[in-house]
């Protein structure tokens, strides 16, 4: 089902080298840098001689190899491969032989298992010589979000297929890693694609709630993207994830994606540009969920949406972060107290958590993941039209 492309496409998206292709210097500021430096530092330290940060959530110690894969640092290989290896080793071996990513309770199956494949798939293009146990696990794992896709596009929480998917955030979380497969040269299903993006469409709402009304008369009024499809949950999450689906899948004339920007930048523009942070005490401007979609929304669409929002998140994370030299334990930490999506994250999975979108965040600019690369997939162009 998900073969590889030609072997001279193959060979062109494994070596050709990933640059830092920042667009501007106001994009990176020494005080970010410095912010990225000591998070990572932080993430480092707290690993532990498995890999996983104590955390048996498979999505979250996947996110601690993407924050030092965002900024550089591939499996194996500099600084900080080995801490990367060991996370990714982690989350291979725990892989179970139908292929599902989740050694947690399993009402978090699909969290889990999509946001690990996601990372898995960045981590497949970011690296020279494939890991034959990796490209397996990743094989599987591609195969189960196919099998598991319900008949209107989504996808439920435990790994089983359903005659309808649960909420935008199942779908969203396994859409992008499907994009991820793409981006490291796998070829996904079309049909799989299609039904994806048809169900995200379907959690738009328009303010006024009459969701039967004629695209032409939705135009006219606000709107975003609500976490079920009868128009309840409209979050800053939800209107972000669905933004980053559509723009990831080539819809960038999608006339919902403005629709929602606007709610994530009103948002945006309500943080405090001193926030209460300036104590330090590792807070973050959204809860850790919500951030990791609101900065790769802004970033997808670029342009004034980027050059505007982005620097509030960048000096929130960097005025925020736990500064304690000499204690490996808070130097360096952002805290998420807040709510993952399939259950809530807290103690030292909340450090985990939210150091790694804090990180992600402030390494976005520097362009490494193959998922953060400009240009198309030309398969894209035909896909969900």
């Amino acid at each position: 089902m998900f073969q590889r492309l030609s072997l001279l496409t193959a060979i062109v998206i494994v070596c050709l080298p990933i640059p830092a292709r920042a667009e501007g210097e106001w994009e990176i500021t020494a005080e970010s840098e410095q912010a990225l430096n000591r998070g990572l530092e932080w993430l480092a330290k707290n690993q532990g001689p498995q890999g996983n940060w104590d955390s048996n959530d498979l999505g979250l110690v996947s996110m601690g190899a993407l924050a030092f894969m965002a900024a550089g640092h591939a499996p194996g290989r500099g600084k900080y491969g080995d801490t990367v290896q060991r996370a990714l080793d982690y989350v291979v071996n725990n892989a179970k032989p139908s292929g599902l990513l989740n050694i947690s309770h399993a009402q978090r199956d699909m969290y889990n298992h999509g946001l690990a494949t996601f990372v898995l798939g960045q981590a497949h293009g970011m690296t020279t010589s494939k890991d034959r146990r990796l490209n397996v696990v990743l094989d599987r794992a591609l195969k189960l979000i196919a099998n598991t896709q319900g008949d209107d596009g989504g996808w439920d929480y435990r790994a089983t297929r359903r005659p309808a998917g649960h909420d935008l955030s199942l779908a969203v979380m396994q859409a992008k890693a499907l994009r991820s497969a793409m981006d490291s040269g796998l070829e996904v299903p079309p049909e799989v694609i299609d039904l994806a993006i048809k169900s995200v469409r379907e959690h738009y709402s328009p303010a006024n709630g009459n969701r039967s009304a004629p695209e032409a008369e939705q135009r006219k009024v606000g709107g975003q993207f609500t976490y079920g499809k009868g128009g309840g949950g409209g979050t800053i999450a939800m209107a972000a994830a669905g933004v980053v689906c559509l723009q990831e899948f080539g819809q960038y004339d999608d006339w919902r994606i403005l629709k929602n920007m606007e709610v994530i930048s009103a948002a945006t523009e309500r943080l405090p540009g001193s926030p209460r942070s300036k104590r330090r005490d590792g807070t973050l401007p959204y809860d850790a969920y919500t951030l990791y979609y609101v900065g790769q929304a802004v970033y997808q669409v670029g342009g004034p949406q980027w050059e505007s929002n982005y620097p509030r998140l960048r000096d929130y994370l960097t005025t925020s972060q736990e500064v304690h030299a000499g204690d490996p334990a808070r130097d360096g930490v952002w805290h998420d107290r807040g709510a993952m999506r399939g259950g809530r994250t807290s103690g030292k999975a909340g450090d985990l958590y939210g150091t790694a979108v804090a990180c992600f965040i402030l390494a976005i600019p520097n362009r490494y993941l193959p998922i953060l690369q400009e240009g198309e997939i030309e398969s894209l162009k035909q896909v969900g039209r």
